[in-house]
């Protein structure tokens, strides 16, 4: 007969296994309807400010949006931030504790692709300072981009042109990667110190094609350099592309378009974006960017809807 130890262990074990998540076993979770664990759904704090809707620029309004829609971290775009001292800082910090959020990845603005050495060398100040934002906000991973050539009118001229810009006069691409992989390697050694991941995103000027962005991020060949890989900015045959760059990504950029674009509208297969980065073994964060024109509290929960259905 089983002695009453066993027995105890038995039932326990037997009560605990029922109630974990087939995915667990290797299984298909109930969630994703796919092989392995399911991954974490963030919201970038863009979603709701989106450079125009004043009444959520505030970073502590977005993340008591975000916890109440039932996201599992938050995405800090550092532009909105509108005091970033270490006070405002811990306050964030603090705040996403308390209302069970990650704070998971850091959106910054920077560019290299400037003729003149000192213009660049403020920009890698800027980047190193912002890396040091990221670790008094214990955020593990910061998307950074190339910056662009600045010949376009506006951003409105560069969309109209999907991305593409001629760089400045007297200067080549060529010129631009040397610009960009020096400063890398300047900033780099930084982003190891506070164990804070850098994301090269697939974001216009020299990020704008997989080439690009793959030849600066092997040029630097360190782990603390890899791949922000945003959805939305290949605008056309995205998905071979962004198989080409889910081996080395660290924070996926989901982009949806509920009301329409303001500068383009893309029809996304979420479903082929799954395979393709559960294909690539991304079990990390899929940050969620809300980039149309209707309501963020209508949509934004819709796009998480659709999100969790795929990941």
């Amino acid at each position: 007969m089983m002695n009453r130890r066993a027995f105890i262990t038995s039932a326990a074990v037997t009560t605990v296994a029922s109630a974990l998540p087939c995915s667990l076993y290797g299984q298909s979770s109930s969630r994703s309807g796919r092989q392995g664990y399911p991954n974490p759904i963030g919201v970038s704090t863009y979603s709701f400010w989106g450079f125009r809707r004043h009444e959520f620029r505030s970073i502590e309004k977005c993340l008591e949006l975000a916890a109440d829609m039932g996201f599992d971290g938050v995405e800090i775009l550092q532009r909105q931030m509108e005091d970033q001292s270490n006070a405002a800082l811990q306050k964030i910090k603090q705040r996403a504790f308390n209302l069970g959020l990650d704070l998971m990845g850091f959106s910054t603005h920077q560019g290299f692709l400037r003729p003149d050495q000192e213009e660049r060398q403020k920009n890698i100040d800027l980047t190193i300072s912002q890396i040091e934002q990221a670790y008094q906000l214990g955020i593990p991973t910061m998307r950074v981009n190339t910056g662009t050539w600045g010949t376009s009118a506006n951003f409105d001229e560069l969309m109209a042109n999907k991305g593409i810009e001629p760089p400045i006069e007297g200067y080549t691409d060529e010129d631009g990667y040397e610009w960009v992989i020096d400063a890398f390697e300047k900033i780099v050694p930084h982003a190891e110190k506070r164990g804070v991941t850098l994301g090269l995103e697939n974001h216009w000027g020299l990020g704008l094609t997989v080439e690009g962005v793959d030849r600066i991020v092997r040029a630097i060949d360190s782990p603390w350099l890899q791949v922000t890989l945003d959805t939305g900015n290949f605008l056309e045959e995205p998905y071979p592309k962004l198989a080409k760059l889910a081996g080395r990504t660290v924070l996926l950029q989901a982009k949806t378009y509920f009301g329409g674009g303001t500068w383009y509208t893309l029809d996304l297969n979420y479903n082929r974006i799954a395979g393709i980065m559960k294909e690539a073994g991304f079990r990390g964060y899929v940050s969620l960017e809300f980039e149309g024109k209707e309501d963020p509290l209508t949509a934004i929960p819709k796009s998480l809807e659709e999100l969790r259905r795929h990941f």
